[in-house]
């Protein structure tokens, strides 16, 4: 399996982010994937936008829903850190990402780019772990972000 097989179902990814005083602070956000980066379409006044404009340092967890998990022990998951930045309202990359994202999420997401207060964000990964049960872990293979590499190991002993 490939890491996009398993996000395509997703419209909504958690994010983390770090907070003025150096504390984690998640939440959620609707999500485009180009290429390889992953888009969110956030409003200045939340939490996430201001901790990620003073610092970088994000991670976006995908995560099996409870109700269709065989064991909430072992929900289906992975885990992209990434760098996140705003993409400026006057760049092309804006434009050009933001008819995919409109493509992706429909017409509330364009009533949301007409309110100036809503921007755009980019999250580039560097790494990142997949888990889908127990004994199937992966890591994120950093050369090409889509692959998944079983992790080795003794497993789980008892």
């Amino acid at each position: 399996m490939q890491l996009s097989q398993f996000t395509a179902p997703f419209y909504t990814v958690m994010i983390a982010s770090i907070d003025e005083k150096g504390y984690p602070f998640s939440s959620y956000a609707p999500f485009v994937k180009v290429e390889n980066n992953y888009y969110t379409l956030m409003s200045d006044i939340a939490k996430h936008a201001s901790n990620i404009q003073k610092c970088a340092k994000t991670s976006l967890l995908f995560i099996e829903d409870e109700s269709k998990s065989q064991n909430l022990f072992a929900r289906k998951r992975a885990v992209v850190t990434c760098d996140g930045v705003k993409i400026e309202r006057d760049s092309e990359r804006f434009a050009s990402i933001m008819l995919q994202f409109i493509a992706r999420q429909g017409e509330m997401a364009q009533m949301l780019i007409q309110m100036r207060d809503f921007n755009l964000y980019e999250f580039t990964p560097l790494y990142g772990e997949a888990t889908f049960g127990f004994g199937e872990a992966y890591t994120l293979d950093t050369k090409d972000m889509d692959r998944l590499i079983p992790r080795g190991g003794m497993g789980h002993q008892k």
